[in-house]
């Protein structure tokens, strides 16, 4: 990518209505995707797979709806790469892991079905940290993606393949999943908007389960208007889901450029930390002086428990893993190793198991473990539960005072490839992210500014919370704070 800032991208809104109107072609718009891909994305590596004559016959199918007189939807034309842990019936669903590298869904996932009937096209899947579970890609059992604006950088994760994508110009948007920070932080550092909704607003039939009481589908974008159209296209019940929420889902991207009066900021006393890099610090000083400019009043606010949510998460997450990838065993699923003579039912497993996972995921199946085994699970599971709770009444408390709470989505700009090879300082990354999903509320990252490092422009994302099922006010806080860019 250029060093200078990406030029102007047109709203999706207005190229859905050229392609609904027979003004524009979809085959054409794929077909220049595809082109795309073809000549950089051997660089970046964004996809896992590339579903070129599926989206070809996609595009080709609306087109001819569209010259039929009807109309194919409201996302009419728009080109979606969806995260490699979402099951589609297209091509594999390897969760970037050599456990499944050969598996095919039988199924699509509910957000490939509601995308689908919206008129959205399929690109491709993309590249991620081994079932989901890292902050930079480099956990994926098929190699790393790289960060469009350096490429010698991360893109962030675990859904880097899906931001890079956005951030590439490989799509107009991207679907990724959100356990501890997966959507949010990798936009941050690839420069585009990054928006998780509120747990259960968004199905999760069809996503691979990693944390199941944390998981949140979400959708990458050039704008924060881009992400409220595709969000309002897969947001709502769904009963294929047990914790899928019964909850009104009124459109919201007709009125996200809408300002809302009198918006309450609050911003945490602990995210102005000293462990933030100086040019985040800059950043997020520069959005709050931005937010007194359009007419918000600042609140400070305190998040005393901010600095225990990273040990709280790599707790319950780790836990919930161990339990969702249990049926990795090589006989109900994923791959099964060869037995030499003499090895027995006991061998299969192990040997499968350790075939089949990388060294993150065994990590952390193994830290989940024990702290759910006998003699740990009060001292470590139970007692994460009940942070668990006290992080959710702080945020409860905090949105008493304000409306929505600003800060940086991560610490640092993009990091080299390595550097953050001890796992503790790479689960850091994401301490203003995992109480999120903690407490179960929306959070979206937009790109703040930049930092200048070896010559490069690196993005620096701030992130914006707000109460559980409050996506309205969130998004259109979050495109006043856009506008001021």
């Amino acid at each position: 990518m250029s060093a200078n800032a990406p030029t102007a991208i047109r709203p999706l809104r207005e190229i859905c209505a050229e392609v609904r109107g027979g003004k524009l072609s979809a085959r054409a718009r794929v077909d220049g995707f595809l082109a795309t891909i073809a000549a950089k994305d051997g660089e970046i590596h964004a996809f896992n797979e590339v579903h070129a004559d599926a989206a070809r016959a996609r595009a080709d199918a609306i087109d001819a709806i569209v010259s039929s007189g009807r109309d194919p939807g409201p996302l009419a034309g728009v080109v979606i790469a969806v995260k490699d842990n979402i099951v589609m019936r297209e091509g594999r669903t390897t969760c970037s892991s050599r456990m499944l590298e050969d598996y095919r869904s039988p199924f699509d996932a509910t957000v490939i079905e509601r995308l689908a009937a919206a008129g959205a096209i399929f690109i491709g899947k993309t590249n991620l940290d081994e079932f989901a579970m890292g902050s930079s890609t480099e956990n994926s059992a098929f190699g790393p993606t790289r960060n469009p604006w350096d490429t010698s950088r991360v893109p962030g994760g675990s859904s880097g393949g899906s931001a890079a994508a956005v951030a590439a110009r490989f799509c107009d948007a991207s679907l990724g999943s959100d356990t501890g920070g997966s959507i949010r932080q990798p936009a941050a550092l690839c420069g585009c908007v990054g928006f998780k909704p509120t747990y259960g607003r968004v199905s999760r039939y069809g996503l691979v389960a990693f944390g199941s009481s944390l998981d949140q589908i979400g959708p990458f974008a050039h704008s924060v208007e881009d992400a409220a159209l595709v969000y309002d296209a897969i947001v709502g019940r769904d009963e294929l889901d047990s914790t899928s929420a019964d909850a009104p889902c009124d459109p919201i991207a007709p009125r996200v450029r809408e300002p809302l009066a009198k918006l309450r900021v609050g911003v945490p006393r602990e995210y102005r930390s000293e462990a933030n890099a100086p040019a985040v610090a800059e950043i997020l000083e520069k959005s709050i002086a931005a937010a007194r400019a359009f007419g918000a009043e600042i609140v400070d606010i305190d998040l005393p428990l901010t600095d225990i949510g990273i040990s709280t998460y790599y707790v319950i997450a780790p836990a919930e893993a161990s339990s969702n990838l249990a049926r990795y065993d090589g006989i109900r699923y994923g791959h099964r190793a060869t037995l030499a003579p003499g090895e027995d039912l006991e061998d299969l497993y192990s040997k499968s198991r350790a075939e089949g996972f990388g060294p993150e995921v065994e990590r952390r199946i193994m830290l989940g473990t024990y702290v759910l085994s006998s003699g740990y699970y009060d001292a470590y599971y139970k007692r994460a539960l009940q942070a668990r709770r006290l992080i959710k009444d702080e945020f409860d408390r905090a949105f008493t005072k304000c409306d929505v709470v600003l800060g940086p989505t991560s610490p640092v700009p993009a990091f080299p490839f390595g550097g953050k090879s001890d796992p503790l300082s790479m689960y850091l990354c994401d301490v203003y992210t995992v109480n999120t999903n903690i407490a179960g509320i929306p959070g979206i990252s937009i790109n703040g500014g930049f930092a200048e490092e070896g010559g490069k422009r690196l993005p620096i994302g701030i992130q914006l919370q707000a109460p559980a099922f409050a996506e309205e006010t969130l998004l259109r806080a979050a495109a006043m704070f856009e506008r001021c860019d």
